[in-house]
């Protein structure tokens, strides 16, 4: 008989299923109450390095979600090469394309009183805040996955970070670290790849 929970399968299967999904679609399986309270859990239930809860998130619907996309493509659009851009406005617009998006951000004013708090530890807070936003981004990535939305994870930062904060008026702060465009996918991922996993993982018994 296998020792692996029921709750523990329905959770690897979750963790299986969760894609980088580039074909999205202004549709949700879900309704916009719903969404923001799955991520106000995952923001609640993540955890965090000495409790911190250092962890933000902006959940942009609508309008506001295709201003972000736009804020995007018009600051890359003063970067890239004129005769570069069609791909990158294509890529953006495919993310614009999408239902909603969450921002994710970091509050370094937290960060910075706990270095002030604990000295001894002050190099690697910013180093554990990362690995915090990065636990509460999967969490949400994969929540979405559940609820039949696809999803995937952007870094347009720091380039985008002050027209974002004077757009929606984001605390000075909050540090933006990842955005998540979401929406009822359009398109499957292809196969993924995986490489031998006992070159991967060591086991010593």
């Amino acid at each position: 008989m296998s020792n692996t929970s029921t709750t523990a399968k329905t959770f690897l299967e979750a963790v299986k299923a969760r894609r980088t999904y580039y074909g999205i679609s202004k549709q949700s399986t879900i309704s916009d109450d719903q969404i923001v309270s799955l991520v106000q859990e995952a923001v609640k239930y993540s955890p965090s390095s000495f409790n911190s809860q250092s962890a933000r998130a902006v959940v942009l619907l609508g309008e506001n979600h295709d201003k972000l996309w736009n804020i995007v493509k018009e600051t890359l659009r003063k970067i890239v090469p004129a005769d570069q851009f069609a791909s990158t406005e294509q890529r953006v617009d495919s993310f614009k394309a999408g239902y909603g998006s969450v921002l994710f951000f970091e509050d370094t004013a937290v960060i910075e009183g706990l270095q002030n708090q604990f000295p001894s530890y002050a190099d690697n807070f910013p180093k554990w805040s990362n690995q915090s936003s990065g636990i509460l981004q999967y969490v949400v990535w994969t929540l979405l996955e559940e609820e039949g939305l696809g999803a995937s994870l952007q870094h347009y930062n720091p380039l985008i970070d002050e027209e974002v904060k004077q757009t929606w008026n984001i605390p000075a702060s909050w540090q933006l670290i990842a955005q998540m465009p979401f929406g009822t996918p359009t398109a499957e991922p292809g196969e993924k790849q995986f490489q031998p996993i006992d070159e991967r993982v060591k086991i010593f018994k």
